[in-house]
């Protein structure tokens, strides 16, 4: 995490990406992500299918989070370019009871390296500043590349959980900061 800083909306600047708030001008960006074929398939279905669910999912969900935990997820973009790519962060769950880290970027971003990039800066951030000592991470069981990346900042696959919903059965890697081996 290159760097780290405090304005009127929340920053974090990696040496390629930028994370910021999510807001409602972001609708649209989240609406093409939330149907993408990979995100329904991985992920599930929101049951975001206009711009005006997609504002009202920003605000239930990340502006909500960031007012009461001061994370969520975050958009993530490049640098040199306003437009989202993705978003990564970190959530609280009430299924869960460690904070999750998450992400999911458009196809054409994905395979560069930007969610492993986004995903450190996001495991650093809270590590170092929410001082969480065990974080956690679920995948469906036919998403390889998520477990890789999470074994690649430092996740150990944990147990199968059952998900609610129609999801099924889910991967559950977690993070604990007394891991020596942990490199993330």
């Amino acid at each position: 995490m290159s760097n780290l800083f405090e304005s009127p909306r929340f920053a974090l600047q990696t040496e390629r990406l930028i994370l910021r708030e999510l807001d409602v001008d972001d609708a649209a960006f989240m609406l093409a992500l939330l149907n993408d074929a990979d995100f329904l398939r991985n992920i599930g279905d929101r049951g975001v299918h206009t711009v005006e669910q997609a504002r009202e999912y920003i605000i239930a969900g990340a502006i909500a989070s960031y007012r009461q935990h001061g994370f969520g997820l975050w958009a993530v973009r490049l640098v040199a370019d306003p437009a989202c790519i993705g978003i990564c962060g970190l959530i609280r769950r009430p299924t869960l009871e460690d904070v999750d880290i998450g992400y999911a970027f458009l196809p054409e971003w994905r395979g560069q390296g930007y969610a492993l990039e986004a995903s450190r800066a996001c495991m650093e951030l809270g590590r170092q500043r929410f001082d969480l000592r065990r974080i956690v991470a679920i995948t469906s069981l036919d998403n390889p590349s998520s477990a890789r990346l999470l074994e690649k900042i430092g996740f150990r696959f944990e147990r199968l959980i059952r998900a609610s919903g129609d999801a099924g059965e889910l991967r559950l890697f977690a993070w604990d900061a007394t891991d020596t081996a942990s490199p993330a």
